[in-house]
């Protein structure tokens, strides 16, 4: 049973800090440390993980100037003495099977799969779940469809080989330094899909926390952040073909044009929604459709509300917790079109790993 890290970065996160740890505290893999980066935090974090940690032995403190969750997440891995590191951030859950799957999936492959990652629930700041990630999933080497389609979602779902994030480098911090951060879980990703092959858990293990005022909220730096992920990460790889740097670039535009339409910021938008037009003409009219449909259910919701009394929306929802049954993904609703453009991806990465080296197995050397 190998030793895990969880690294787990913290800026002013009482809110939900001690949730979170129990969260880790609980998984049924018991080989554990839980190093809680303390990233500058002004309110009563330390504090309460300083009370956790008289219950839990392997839960420790490690406190730095305010730099960043990127920043904290390396001081996180170079403090952190096991084999795998697994990311949990402060306000999110982990179901209790999550490390011990991810663990007994990466350690019967090779050192060339470098990490493993989970699907997820969205959950709200009453851990209730409000629905769930997309289905899609990818396993192996997928750097060219994780361009497009960003399998792993967000930044607690991987588990990785300690010696692969070091020799990727990392996290880069430089994107908090410009103001963009928020998109740097999956600038590492693509940084470590471009190297290695990662294996996936089928099954939403994860709860991943949405509330007003955490870091994905803040719609403009996530926009303006995911735009140059992917611009940094195309410069980067050069040899990438054409269909697959236009297919990234289509997608991330579509979803930088979400968030700055959430951010409403109107001159971003424009820009964006131009830039997909150009390619994809229809895109405003399935836009239009959809706005009809999202207020006519919105209507509906009111007239329901005002009826009964009762948001209907409210009704059924359950919490993520130690009972949750992580459910499998459904298979996706493909059209023909969504299918050719994954079979030409595939085709890419195909061609791509084919130019991989070889990883030794430090297992086998030396003797």
């Amino acid at each position: 049973m190998p030793l895990v890290s969880t690294v787990i970065p913290a800026f002013n996160a009482s809110r939900y800090i001690e949730r979170t740890l129990r969260s880790a505290g609980r998984q049924t893999y018991r080989n554990l440390e839980i190093v809680v980066v303390n990233d500058g935090s002004t309110d009563d974090t330390a504090r309460m993980v300083e009370q956790v940690a008289l219950q839990d032995s392997r839960i420790r403190l490690l406190s730095t100037p305010n730099r960043g969750v990127a920043a904290a997440r390396n001081s996180g891995i170079r403090e952190a003495a096991g084999r795998f590191v697994a990311f949990l951030d402060a306000n999110d859950l982990w179901h209790h099977t999550k490390i011990e799957k991810q663990v007994n999936a990466l350690n019967r492959l090779s050192p060339q799969w470098a990490a493993v990652y989970a699907l997820h629930y969205i959950i709200n700041s009453e851990d209730e779940i409000l629905h769930s990630c997309r289905p899609e999933v990818a396993s192996g080497y997928f750097f060219a469809r994780h361009l497009t389609f960003k399998y792993v979602g967000n930044g607690s779902a991987l588990l990785v080989r300690r010696d692969a994030a070091l020799k990727i480098g990392g996290f880069d911090s430089s994107y908090a330094a410009a103001g963009i951060g928020g998109c740097e879980d999956l600038d590492f990703e693509l940084r470590l899909a471009a190297r290695y092959l990662i294996e996936v858990i089928p099954e939403r293990l994860v709860g991943y926390r949405q509330y007003p005022g955490n870091m994905s909220s803040n719609h403009l730096q996530m926009g303006r952040g995911a735009l140059e992920v992917i611009r940094r990460s195309l410069a980067a790889n050069p040899q990438l073909h054409q269909h697959a740097t236009r297919s990234a670039i289509h997608a991330t535009h579509k979803y930088a044009f979400w968030e700055f339409r959430q951010a409403r910021n109107t001159y971003l938008s424009l820009v964006t929604i131009w830039s997909i037009l150009k390619s994809e003409p229809f895109f405003v009219v399935r836009l239009a459709l959809e706005k009809c449909l999202r207020l006519r259910q919105h209507w509906h919701r009111l007239v329901t509300t005002t009826a009964t009394g009762r948001d209907p929306q409210r009704l059924d929802r359950s919490k993520f917790d130690q009972e949750t049954v992580p459910s499998s993904v459904e298979r996706p609703d493909e059209t023909t079109p969504s299918r050719r453009q994954l079979l030409q991806l595939t085709e890419v990465d195909a061609e791509l790993s084919s130019a991989l080296e070889p990883v030794a197995d430090p297992a086998r050397q030396g003797g």
